[in-house]
C-alpha cells in the first residue's frame, strides 16, 4: 500500500533539491526571475502584497535624467491577448529616484537591482548612468534603446547598429557595472544590432521590447490610444520573442534576458532553452500582481516534470 504521507515528502525532496539559482554578470541570482521595467514601480508598491526578496531581482521603473509627465490619456488598451500602452516613460527623474525612490527600496529589497535607463540623446544616457553609478545597492544597468512610445529618442537609437553602438560605448565609459542594451523587435535584424552592442561593450542584452502596435474605436473610427500607437505586449507576443532571443543566443557570446509574454513557469524554462539565462515578466504583472512570486514557486515542479535539475544547464538547450 502506497504510503501517501511519505511519497509527498519524498516530492518535496526533489524539489527542495533543484537548482534555481542562475549567474547574471558575475552576480548570482537565487533565481532567475525578474520583474520587467514599467510592470513593477519601484517594487515596494508589491512589497505590500509580498516579500519580493522571493524574486531574482527586478528592473526599475524606467528612468531618464528629467522627469516626464509621459504621453496624454488614454494611453493602455486592451486586446485579446495582450495589452497596448504607450505611457512615455513617465518617470520623477534620476534626482528623485536617487533621493527618493531608493530609500525606498533599500527598506523592503535586500538584494542588488536593475537599473533601467533611457534617454532622448547619447549625454541623457551618460549622465543618468553616471549619477545612478554611484549607489551601490545598483547591480546592472539596462539601458533602454527600444521604447516605441516616446518621440525623440528611445527605439530611435535602438533601430540601426550604428547608432546602438554609440550609446553601448558611450556608456560603457560611465559605469564599470554589468550593462545590458535592451532591445527592440521593430527591425529588420535583431541580430546585426545585438552583434553591433556586443562589440561596443554590452556584458549582455534584454529582448525583446514591445511590439509597435494600435486599436481603432468602432464607435469614432479613431485609435483608442491618444498616442495612436503604442508597445504590443503580453501572451501574444512571447513566440516573436522566443525565436529572438534564440536567434540572437546563437550570434553572441554575452548573456541575454528573455522577455515577451512570460506569464507561467514553463515560458521560463522555453526562454531558457533558447537562451536565456534570465527572464523578464512584464504585463503579466498586471494582470496578476502575485505572478512573479508564483512563477518562482511553480518552478521546481516544472523542473521535476521535466526532469531538470540545474536551471543554468538548460540555457541555450538540453
Amino acid at each position: 500500500m502506497v504510503d501517501a504521507a511519505n511519497l509527498l515528502n519524498k516530492e518535496n525532496i526533489i524539489s527542495k533539491e533543484k537548482n534555481l539559482k542562475v549567474n547574471l554578470s558575475g552576480i548570482v541570482l537565487d533565481n532567475p526571475i525578474i520583474p520587467a521595467s514599467g510592470t513593477f514601480g519601484y517594487g515596494y508598491e508589491f512589497s505590500e502584497l509580498y516579500d519580493i526578496n522571493c524574486l531574482g531581482t527586478f528592473s526599475f521603473k524606467g528612468t531618464t535624467l528629467e522627469a516626464r509627465f509621459g504621453n496624454p490619456t488614454p494611453r493602455i488598451a486592451e486586446c485579446s491577448q495582450g495589452l497596448i500602452n504607450a505611457v512615455g516613460l513617465q518617470n520623477p527623474g534620476v534626482h528623485t529616484v536617487i533621493s527618493e525612490e531608493l530609500p525606498k527600496i533599500r527598506k523592503v529589497f535586500k538584494k542588488p537591482v536593475m537599473a533601467n535607463v533611457s534617454g532622448f540623446s547619447v549625454e541623457d544616457y551618460v549622465k543618468t548612468v553616471e549619477l545612478l553609478n554611484k549607489e551601490s545597492d545598483i547591480g546592472w544597468f539596462e539601458i533602454n534603446i527600444s521604447c516605441p512610445n516616446v518621440h525623440g529618442g528611445g527605439m530611435a537609437f535602438g533601430t540601426c547598429p550604428k547608432s546602438a553602438a554609440l550609446i553601448t560605448s558611450s556608456v560603457r565609459k560611465a559605469t564599470n557595472k554589468p550593462l545590458y542594451i535592451k532591445l527592440s523587435p521593430n527591425v529588420t535584424d535583431i541580430v546585426e544590432i545585438a552583434k553591433a552592442c556586443e562589440d561596443s561593450g554590452a556584458d549582455g542584452l534584454s529582448l525583446i521590447n514591445t511590439l509597435l502596435g494600435m486599436r481603432i474605436d468602432l464607435r469614432t473610427g479613431k485609435p483608442v490610444i491618444a498616442n495612436t500607437m503604442g508597445g504590443f505586449s503580453g501572451p501574444a507576443i512571447f513566440p516573436v520573442a522566443l525565436r529572438m532571443v534564440y536567434q540572437v543566443h546563437k550570434a553572441v557570446n554575452i548573456p541575454i534576458i528573455g522577455m515577451g509574454g512570460v506569464s507561467k513557469a514553463e515560458d521560463v524554462i522555453e526562454m531558457m532553452m533558447a537562451g536565456a539565462t534570465a527572464v523578464e515578466v512584464g504585463a503579466a504583472n498586471l494582470i496578476d500582481p502575485y505572478v512573479c512570486r508564483d512563477i518562482v514557486n511553480d518552478l521546481p515542479k516544472v523542473m521535476d516534470k521535466y526532469n531538470i535539475n540545474n536551471l543554468e544547464e538548460i540555457i541555450g538547450g538540453r
